[in-house]
């Protein structure tokens, strides 16, 4: 893509250029197809900027209010739901998930604590019995979780809970409230802080949807298809159709591990909410203890399942310069999704900074263009990959 016809639209803050100069090079240099990018800082939006297009042929512009699949950034918001929970007394963080949920406590599971769901300590992190494109059968994938034995000694041992932890942490939210996690985020998160982003889409959401484009080198879907990998094993029960980021049912169903759809404004908007200790613009969501809660680093290492390295606290990915830089604290905190989604807040900075673009990213970890515009946020050093 040319200067001439690089459009980009929005606002940047004369503070933050070297956000949009990273962001017009993903398009020049990195051959980015659509995307946004967002940052508040002091519970102002500093940065809000997208461009390119929604289709390969570049004949669809991308809009200011596409939205698009940001895969596991849903994990976080799951996340973020439960603590809300836990928040109000409605859960207890040191409580076996059994005690709201009995069914769950068969095959040696009955020692999993919520605590150990939110950081991926749990072991509960196949779901053998799911038949393929169970992620849209709510009721048989979890009645698959029910009957499956945790691959370690539950709070022993960490690793990225790829399908698992959305089902589980959406059946606490359903067991406690009555309602799905998709309808708990819509009306106690995306609601009040008027942020466009949901897990689940309305008619008239769908419509404003951009496809997730295929990149040959995203590893993350590479290994998945191999059955003879951790993640390959969790990936059994996908839709047999193969390739699910389009699909009609991920869309309108409710798959909170990976099933979320939104744009960088909201998800800042919402991070911008954790930075500030639980609130901005007026609108709390949750505690300052709470996020203190949520803010902390509990394992660290080579994960099995992504085959790269991890720091992962109670619900969120933690700071990993090389695979997810969230800037120049190591305390900062935040999600990756694997079409190229990003996220994280820096409460000591009280900002948050989002990302998602329309092209799948490649490796390593998040990838040179959600890498480039992170750094360009927060500052730090750059990835020893990144050029």
């Amino acid at each position: 893509m040319t200067t001439e016809t690089l459009e980009i639209s929005g606002t940047c803050h004369p503070d933050f250029a070297k956000v949009r100069s990273a962001f017009e090079d993903n398009f020049r240099r990195r051959g980015e197809l659509g995307a946004a990018v967002c940052v508040y800082k002091d519970g102002e939006k500093v940065v809000d900027l997208w461009g390119g297009h929604k289709d390969l042929e570049r004949t669809v512009p991308w809009e200011r209010d596409t939205i698009v699949i940001m895969n596991s950034v849903a994990k976080s918001m799951s996340a973020i739901c439960t603590h809300m929970l836990i928040d109000r007394g409605l859960v207890d963080f040191d409580a076996p998930l059994a005690t709201y949920w009995p069914e769950f406590a068969q095959a040696g599971k009955e020692k999993v604590l919520v605590r150990h769901v939110l950081s991926h300590t749990d072991g509960v992190i196949f779901a053998d019995a799911a038949p393929p494109g169970s992620w849209f059968a709510w009721d048989t994938f979890i009645r698959a979780i029910e009957a499956q034995e945790p691959a370690w000694e539950p709070g022993t041992s960490g690793a990225y809970n790829s399908i698992n932890i959305g089902f589980l942490l959406g059946e606490l939210v359903r067991r406690v409230t009555g309602k799905t996690l998709g309808t708990f985020l819509r009306e106690e998160v995306s609601g009040p802080l008027g942020a466009d982003y949901n897990i689940g889409l309305r008619p008239e959401e769908i419509a404003r949807v951009s496809y997730m484009h295929k990149n040959p080198k995203n590893g993350f879907f590479a290994i998945a298809q191999d059955t003879s990998t951790p993640l390959g094993r969790a990936f059994q029960s996908a839709p047999p159709s193969g390739y699910f980021q389009n699909c009609r049912e991920i869309r309108e169903l409710e798959v909170p591990s990976f099933g979320g759809h939104g744009n960088a404004r909201a998800v800042a908007r919402i991070y911008a909410a954790l930075a500030g200790n639980g609130i901005v613009d007026g609108v709390r969501i949750l505690s300052p203890e709470a996020v203190e809660r949520a803010a902390q680093l509990v394992w660290e290492g080579d994960c099995i399942m992504t085959k790269r390295r991890l720091r992962m606290g109670y619900g969120f990915m933690h700071n990993e310069p090389e695979t997810a830089p969230m800037g120049e604290n190591m305390a900062a905190f935040g999600h990756t999704g694997t079409g190229g989604a990003f996220t994280w807040c820096d409460r000591a900075r009280n900002m948050s900074f989002a990302y998602c673009p329309n092209f799948q990213r490649e490796g390593p970890g998040i990838g040179p263009r959600g890498s480039a515009v992170s750094v360009a946020a927060g500052g730090g050093a750059p990835p020893s990959w990144l050029t």
